[in-house]
């Protein structure tokens, strides 16, 4: 049984704002009933006696929050990346989804993405499964054990998709999703997301009742938007209607307002689509490293937090090959700066700082009060210990962190969840 109230030592730093680095040499992390109660240069009095986890020298964060990973595709991260988006959705993507109708497959599969992610900086994630019900109730059990806090989706796609990987119909796909959504309620950390593939792999019936079990349930959604332009040409053909990709899933109640909402990518995303996302508060997963792989584009994030959209950074495994969140921070800069230098010279690159900021606080404001270290936060911590990446030079607590994301492997060497400490 762990403390309820204990107090982690060492060097710590966090992201209050887009831009902002706080860091405090040395200092004392105190959780109280699986939330910070802050964070103090010596230890109160008033915690006297409380166990403390000494982690000094080392360097201490907030727990990182992928907004967009698919755990059925892991198995084949780093392959097909010379293919565009909807060639490699039919090459890769699709064959070994459909591999997870087989419960044998299906166990073995995502117990290696568990291990992989219990591993990893990242403490929360939102996650694609595959349309196999059994399946994502499998993904969710094992991710349960590992002691992540997950949003886990059930994927519905009821066309434009191959026979092994479609739902018999739109209204087989809501009955299963249902069923799922009952059964879910057995877990505690683990947690459904409704999650249509993308517009082109779910009917105006499909949608339809995905918006009646969102409203009922109460619960968020995921799924992609304005990726790939091949993509947005296709919504264009089979929903003429509608006047930007957003709308597609806004005329069905799906996106944001009622419920939290992510959508993946937006790389493309117009003016009228970026201010009904900012209305509805709809969260933008922007994955850099994805988008390089499959040709979609770079997607313009610093303007989205200038404009003051709900943005953070997903893996989007297995477009993208790393399901280190560290690499999507350096992902992000680097391909901010060509975006800047490229296409756009009046929006300057995006800082460690900020990209930090996407990757704690940022995306940590779909699960709550998550990302940080301000008091009253849920306790997600992560220790590095930067002794792996000698040096000659004598480095600042800044330049230190710094090394670390740029250079380390993105393994903590002790990780905390909601207070609980998972190693």
């Amino acid at each position: 049984m762990q403390n309820t109230t204990f107090a982690l030592r060492g060097n710590i730093f966090y992201t209050p704002a887009p831009g902002s680095l706080a860091v405090h040499p040395e200092s004392w992390l105190v959780c109280e009933e699986g939330r910070v109660a802050g964070v103090f240069p010596s230890l109160p009095g008033r915690y006297a006696g409380v166990e403390v986890h000494d982690h000094s020298g080392k360097l201490i964060l907030p727990g990182l929050v992928d907004l967009h990973a698919h755990a059925s595709q892991y198995a084949y991260r780093g392959l097909g990346m010379d293919l565009e988006l909807l060639q490699w959705l039919e090459q890769n993507a699709f064959p070994e989804e459909a591999k997870f109708a087989r419960a044998g497959y299906a166990r073995q599969a995502y117990a290696l993405f568990a291990r992989q992610l219990a591993a990893s900086a990242t403490t929360r994630a939102c996650i694609f499964a595959t349309l196999h019900r059994p399946a994502t109730l499998v993904l969710m059990e094992q991710l349960e054990a590992a002691g992540l806090v997950c949003f886990v989706g059930k994927v519905n796609m009821d066309r434009n998709s191959p026979d092994i990987l479609r739902e018999a119909g739109p209204a087989a796909a809501l009955a299963e999703t249902r069923r799922w959504l009952e059964e879910s309620r057995r877990f505690v950390r683990s947690r459904p997301i409704l999650t249509p593939r993308f517009t082109p792999s779910c009917s105006d019936e499909l949608m339809a009742g995905l918006g009646g079990l969102q409203r009922e349930y109460g619960v968020p959604l995921q799924s992609h938007l304005s990726e790939n332009l091949s993509e947005i040409a296709w919504v264009k053909e089979l929903c003429p209607g509608a006047d930007f990709y957003g709308q597609t899933y806004s005329r069905f109640g799906l996106f944001g307002g009622f419920c939290p909402t992510v959508m993946a990518h937006c790389v493309w995303s117009g003016e009228a689509e970026r201010a009904l996302m900012k209305e509805n508060g709809v969260f933008i997963a922007h994955c850099p490293q994805s988008n390089m792989n499959v040709s979609s584009g770079v997607a313009p994030v610093k303007s989205y937090l200038m404009e003051g959209q709900k943005v953070g950074l997903g893996s989007d495994v297995a477009g993208g090959a790393h399901l280190s969140l560290f690499r999507a921070v350096t992902d992000a800069i680097q391909s901010s700066k060509l975006r800047w230098r490229l296409v756009d010279q009046t929006v300057p690159a995006l800082t460690l700082p900020e990209a930090l900021y996407l990757a704690t606080k940022g995306g940590g404001e779909f699960f709550g009060k998550v990302g940080s270290f301000e008091p009253g936060y849920e306790f997600d911590a992560i220790v590095m210990d930067d002794a792996a990446l000698p040096t000659t030079r004598a480095c600042s607590l800044p330049e230190r962190l710094e090394r670390m994301v740029y250079l380390s492997d993105g393994a903590p060497c002790a990780k905390y969840v909601q207070g609980r400490r998972l190693f």
